[in-house]
């Protein structure tokens, strides 16, 4: 847990002293735009992300992969467009140059942590808050258990300048493109439209009833569920019985949209993105309920729950000035302590690495 703790620490700081040594700030009309991180230090935020990610050996489904990859024959079995052949090709091209799994992870690793930090660089205001949510709300630590997942969720994540300059065409190429890594990526299709219209409208707190619904009336709602996922490896999971996700972490999605909703005409005076990031969160939040009985589902959240680590960066100006500073150090300690009750007692993480032995 060491190296959990001094990955928080040193990214943060880092991100503080970029956001503090921003090279460009840009105002137009009265839209604040956010301002231009030092591209250096953002640069040591993301290698250090990447590397503690990439040199681990253990951590959820890692040792799957890694097993997995070392059975590899090498071999390349075909190309199809329900098979997830791209994670497939990346094997047979990393075998190529080593046969040993952590390629395969230091890859993962520093592809997934490279985009989604690009994208937070480039549009969240408060850049070292973003940073610090994105590892203390656990999202982090997920990208180590769903490793192939969170690859196909960062290459969509990439994609958020098409998806809000509502360039579909080259938007739906690239969530095809992260469906062969894994297929459950095709659900970005129909959320873009989800996406796009106004948020907090009739349809949002539609969508927020029937999660409730479907984990009142679970048992009733399960099968139906399963027959929507069949397309999707997913469907796999139908027998899967092994508790829902843990409330606190469907709480740390809701709070931060219910200061969105509070604050909804400031945000949008704030940001022209409003809309998009709100209405992704909310897909998000919706798939985080319906896991309270089955924990699988919150699997399906991943795609969304990374616009909420953009939406926290503009949260803080919705308060007036004299309360920002306090709102802000309320985030920090309240996630700081969510963090350590993840991690510690809930997950009892435990680092291993052949490579940062001295940290674990």
């Amino acid at each position: 847990m060491t190296i959990f703790w001094i990955t928080l620490a040193a990214a943060y700081i880092l991100a503080v002293i970029a956001r503090m040594w921003a090279t460009e700030t840009n105002i137009q009309g009265n839209l604040l735009v956010a301002e231009r991180p030092n591209a250096v230090l953002a640069f040591m935020v993301t290698l250090t992300l990447a590397l503690v990610s990439g040199l681990r050996n253990n951590i959820g489904d890692t040792g799957y992969y890694a097993h997995a990859y070392t059975l590899h024959t090498g071999e390349f079995g075909g190309f199809t467009l329900t098979g997830e052949s791209g994670f497939e090709i990346l094997q047979v091209l990393l075998l190529k140059i080593s046969t040993d799994p952590q390629i395969l992870i230091f890859f993962c690793a520093i592809v997934t942590n490279v985009l989604i930090m690009i994208i937070v660089y480039k549009y969240s205001p408060l850049y070292e808050l973003s940073v610090f949510f994105y590892i203390a709300s656990g999202m982090y630590i997920v990208t180590m258990n769903g490793m192939r997942q969170y690859l196909a969720a960062a290459i969509i994540f990439a994609a958020t300048p098409f998806l809000l300059k509502k360039d579909w065409k080259k938007y739906f190429l690239v969530v095809i493109f992260a469906s062969l890594f894994h297929q459950s990526a095709l659900i970005l299709i129909p959320a873009y439209f989800f996406a796009h219209g106004k948020a907090w409208r009739t349809r949002t707190f539609i969508l927020l009833g029937a999660g409730v619904i479907f984990m009142v009336f679970y048992n009733q709602l399960f099968p139906m569920m399963f027959n929507m996922l069949e397309i999707t490896k997913y469907d796999v999971y139908e027998n899967f019985n092994e508790g829902g996700a843990n409330f606190l972490r469907v709480l740390v999605t809701f709070v931060p949209l219910l200061v969105a909703y509070l604050g909804r005409e400031r945000l949008e005076e704030l940001t022209p993105y409003s809309d998009v990031l709100v209405n992704m969160s909310v897909l998000g939040l919706f798939f985080m309920i319906i896991s309270l009985h089955t924990w699988i589902y919150a699997r399906v959240a991943i795609y969304f729950n990374l616009y909420q680590v953009i939406l926290i960066g503009w949260i803080i100006s919705l308060f007036t000035e004299r309360d920002r500073k306090a709102v802000y150090y309320l985030i920090i300690v309240l996630f700081l302590i969510f963090f350590i009750y993840d991690h510690v007692f809930t997950m009892g993480i435990q680092y291993e690495s052949n490579f940062l032995t001295s940290f674990r």
